[in-house]
């Protein structure tokens, strides 16, 4: 039971990988990954602003203090002028309290700063790699839809070799047929002129009517080349003349003729 299980599994994951390879399309995926990159991208650009902007407020307050300690100093100048040394002192001894917290910034500031140069750098190199992914990513797409396209026009192709094949098949078939058929016809017509067939419609004719048949028509080709002959030569009384004669088969001229004699 075991086994027929794993089987299954099996037949189910393989028919599941056919489907998915079906549905899959590789251009999709690729703009699913450059979108990922781009919004991997924004974020490191986001992490850049926020270090700027930290960077920036440390500078304010570092020129704040700054300013605070050179007003402390001047300050001092003037109590000591005064004989006030006691005001001096006190204003010096809050000057070195902020020179320790215009220390402490600096040092922020410092460590801000390598931190937005090296984001800056990524955010860079980040940059880089998604223009030459995007690039690649159209590379890509074009020639898959080209080959898809060419894949589409071959299965047209095929198809239409196949449906040519049958035409051609049937065109054989029917050309194979006619000449079977007249062949047929052929054999018919020889074996009803030989009399092996004797022809039922009552059209067929015996021989000696075709024998009449065939002289008949001989001797009509021979008046119509003599009547050719005449008008070549001399005319239409040459013409009327070959047509007279014509029965007398090559006789003397017309004058020179007797009568017919009729017995009764």
């Amino acid at each position: 039971m075991s086994g027929v299980m794993k089987r299954m599994g099996m037949i189910f994951r393989a028919k599941a990988n056919k489907a998915l390879d079906r549905a899959e399309d590789p251009r999709e995926t690729l703009d699913y990954s450059y979108q990922k990159q781009l919004e991997l991208l924004q974020k490191v650009r986001r992490g850049v602003a926020d270090v700027a902007t930290s960077r920036k407020r440390l500078e304010l307050q570092l020129n704040q203090l700054q300013g605070q300690s050179a007003k402390l100093e001047d300050q001092g100048r003037k109590a000591l002028a005064l004989g006030r040394e006691d005001l001096a002192r006190e204003a010096l001894s809050r000057r070195a309290a902020l020179q320790q917290q215009v220390s402490d910034l600096e040092v922020q500031h410092q460590t801000l700063q390598g931190e937005e140069e090296k984001l800056t750098l990524a955010a860079q190199r980040l940059q880089a790699k998604v223009d030459a992914f995007r690039t690649k990513k159209e590379t890509i797409k074009a020639t898959y839809t080209a080959a898809q396209a060419q894949t589409r026009i071959a299965e047209s192709f095929s198809g239409i070799s196949e449906e040519m094949s049958d035409v051609g098949l049937a065109i054989q078939r029917a050309e194979d047929k006619t000449a079977q058929l007249q062949a047929r016809a052929g054999a018919i017509d020889e074996l009803l002129a030989s009399g092996a067939l004797d022809d039922q419609s009552g059209l067929a004719k015996d021989d000696i009517q075709a024998e009449l048949d065939r002289l008949s028509g001989g001797t009509d080709v021979e008046l119509e080349l003599q009547r050719m002959k005449a008008e070549l030569a001399g005319g239409p009384s040459a013409q009327q003349q070959a047509i007279e004669g014509g029965g007398g088969g090559g006789g003397g001229g017309g004058k020179d003729r007797t009568p017919p004699h009729f017995e009764k």
